[in-house]
């Protein structure tokens, strides 16, 4: 898959830049206690748990896994290499959020916090027990009392924040444990329906995908794309809505509103966002007169 193509050449990246240490660097041979150091300087919205949980993969592998739980609101993520430019649109902003995030290493400028951030529980306990083992850089594998904080109950801990109650654009939803291991809440990548090239490109390129030139089956539904680093589902449409006439028009939204409703329904039951791509503002704005609660993006794909 794309994102995977790229995470990998992000690690070969890594690896070429860091061939020749500098002598006077402090840096530690342990990947894991420096991903808990890196991930220390960010703000999460659970307290850091995803990153403990991933802290032993590469960091572009847990930015990846935990890039719904950091917290967006505070966080400004600059392209300043250019080479995650996938897209100018507001849409693909995620996707390139995501790539910033995911380099192994840490360009000036690129990662922007707002305010002054407050080192995760469970990262803080996760490097408390590096400090008492001594901090031997080599012990990767054996991290103490890291999986104790999901079931810390102190009354001293403030409440961390919702990520679903956070107002981002597209919405970041994380969804219950529950509802991944129901196994009808698993995307399962199908070949795209039909041979409309431009459709096909448009659901693809927006979002962005994580299957490229693959729908989605969620909860028995198809939709035409899951967005790359996010709970989030989405439905593309290229009409150009704008051309058609008054009648065509109303039976149209008649047909799309039914299918709408029954895919945000199946896409909130797995916990999964909802979003709408068209092609056209006066697309959108008919399907808003009929629900103002849908997640409508212009896309401007034409066909």
């Amino acid at each position: 898959m794309r994102l995977r193509a790229c995470a990998a050449l992000l690690l070969f990246s890594s690896a070429c830049a860091t061939s020749t240490p500098n002598p006077g660097a402090r840096t530690s041979r342990s990947p894991k206690l420096a991903n808990l150091r890196r991930a220390a300087t960010l703000p999460w919205t659970d307290g850091g748990r995803c990153v403990v949980r991933e802290a032993a993969h590469p960091w572009p592998v847990l930015a990846e896994r935990c890039f719904a739980a950091l917290d967006h609101d505070r966080v400004r993520l600059n392209d300043r290499t250019g080479r995650c430019a996938v897209a100018s649109t507001a849409a693909a902003a995620l996707g390139v959020g995501l790539c910033v995030l995911a380099a192994p290493e840490i360009v000036v400028g690129a990662v922007i916090v707002l305010g002054a951030v407050v080192v995760g529980v469970a990262i803080k306990e996760a490097l408390d027990a590096y400090a008492l083992s001594g901090n031997r850089p080599n012990e990767d594998e054996a991290t103490p009392r890291t999986k104790s904080a999901p079931r810390d109950t102190s009354a001293n801990r403030k409440p961390t924040p919702d990520p679903s109650a956070q107002d981002a654009f597209p919405p970041v939803p994380t969804g219950p444990r529950e509802h991944e291991r129901r196994p009808e809440c698993r995307p399962i990548p199908v070949p795209h329906a039909g041979e409309d090239a431009p459709h096909n490109a448009c659901a693809d390129r927006f979002p962005p995908n994580r299957y490229p030139g693959m729908d989605v089956l969620v909860n028995g539904v198809r939709f035409d794309a899951l967005q790359v680093g996010a709970r989030v589902l989405w439905e593309i449409k290229t009409h150009r809505f704008d051309t058609y006439n008054g009648f065509i028009q109303s039976q149209e939204i008649e047909k799309e509103m039914e299918q709408l409703g029954r895919e945000r329904r199946a896409a909130t039951a797995c916990g999964y966002g909802f979003v709408i791509g068209v092609s056209t503002t006066a697309h959108r704005d008919m399907l808003e007169a009929q629900d103002p609660t849908l997640d409508i993006v212009v896309t401007g794909c034409s066909r």
